[in-house]
């Protein structure tokens, strides 16, 4: 039908208010949005197959850890001396392959390893059985962007548990899925060896951390099968995750705020003990990059002293750390007043070419990267 030759005379009559466009929501609008999802109450289902298979791996635990003490405590001497050393000395290792490779080197970039190293770092992450090296990595740097948030994989705001192991036992909150595909992983994607061990990770985790370190007591040692499966892998590989739990729970609950007091973290000296070095949490999240981990490089740190030792022997170069200066004006800008060391460093040295900068693993290539600090001094590497 033609239209009416009076219609383009017709005067236009307004919509009401309701039956307007929708109006896009703005940036203001959508970062409102945004944080109130990152903080808002969450409680995911359990998923029994993982909550059960941790109950299951920790009596296995126990057990291997009462026979061990039956030994240690001469009462019925069930394992081998020479096994329990073993499984400490493999241990050790696997746990520096978490903490020396996935976190400080991989995560934060914090130093530069050849390629030994890296391979050498790589075995060890893979005797640990903490996952492959590139979820690690894309885990923990997901938990440094959206700390204690609901885009954290152990948001400590959900209590002891949920941050220590019921972050792997519970169904994720949707958007750690969403937030973790803007994660930048090129760096990682580039690595050919760490996508060799992402690609064969089943097969490596059961050689690596299972089959061989097993086999050696019971080849060498005569040490009884059952022994050695329940003290070296069980026990050992128990021990490791609960050290690197720790740091997700308790260092993130308990403990004081001299660097930041604005973020949930925390300075505390019993897990960095217990964690070779890697307790000092505050620090290491106001200063992600700094390869020390701590204001005192040498303050309860095997993880520091292992990478200072490498750096020595020309395999690890390039090391990052903060300046005096830097740290004591975070220290007056966002303490809490509280000083967990009971002192400061009192070096000379000033590093003025490192630039103050934001806890992201990549800002750190404004440091000037030709020193390395050693037993509380700063001298050039050889």
């Amino acid at each position: 039908m033609p239209p009416s030759p009076h219609a383009a005379n017709e005067p236009l009559v307004p919509l009401p208010e309701d039956a307007s466009e929708p109006r896009l929501p703005t940036k203001e609008e959508l970062k409102k949005k945004e944080e109130k999802e990152l903080m808002e109450e969450f409680s995911g289902e359990i998923v029994w197959f993982n909550a059960i298979g941790f109950v299951i791996l920790h009596v296995l635990f126990f057990i291997g850890g009462v026979r061990c003490l039956g030994t240690i405590t001469t009462l019925y001497p069930l394992t081998q001396w020479k096994t329990m050393f073993w499984a400490f000395f493999v241990g050790f290792l696997s746990a520096e392959g978490v903490l020396m490779g996935a976190h400080r080197l991989y995560s934060h970039k914090a130093f530069k390893a050849n390629w030994k190293l890296r391979a050498l770092l790589l075995f060890w992450h893979t005797v640990a059985g903490q996952n492959c090296m590139y979820i690690w990595v894309r885990d923990h740097r997901l938990h440094h962007k959206y700390s204690d948030t609901n885009a954290d994989p152990h948001n400590a705001r959900r209590g002891f548990w949920y941050s220590h192991v019921g972050w792997l036992a519970m169904k994720k909150h949707p958007l750690i899925k969403i937030k973790g595909l803007t994660i930048d992983m090129s760096d990682i994607e580039r690595d050919p060896l760490l996508m060799f061990q992402k690609n064969h990770y089943k097969k490596l985790y059961v050689l690596c951390a299972i089959f061989l370190p097993v086999i050696v007591p019971i080849y060498f040692f005569d040490e009884y099968w059952l022994d050695a499966l329940l003290t070296v892998y069980f026990t050992r590989s128990i021990i490791v995750l609960n050290l690197t739990w720790t740091v997700n729970s308790a260092a993130h609950l308990w403990g004081t705020k001299p660097y930041d007091k604005n973020i949930m973290p925390r300075e505390n000296k019993w897990v960095g003990m217990w964690a070779f070095g890697e307790g000092w949490h505050n620090y290491h999240h106001a200063f992600p990059w700094d390869y020390r981990a701590a204001e005192l490089a040498v303050h309860h740190s095997w993880t520091t002293q292992l990478i200072e030792f490498f750096a020595r022997i020309g395999w690890a170069y390039d090391l990052k750390f903060a300046s005096d200066q830097m740290i004591h004006r975070r220290i007056q800008r966002t303490g809490d007043g509280t000083d967990i060391h009971g002192f400061h460093t009192t070096k000379k040295e000033c590093h003025d070419h490192i630039e103050e900068a934001e806890p992201h693993p990549d800002e750190s290539a404004k440091a000037n990267n030709n020193h390395v600090v050693s037993n509380g001094s700063a001298r050039h590497r050889a």
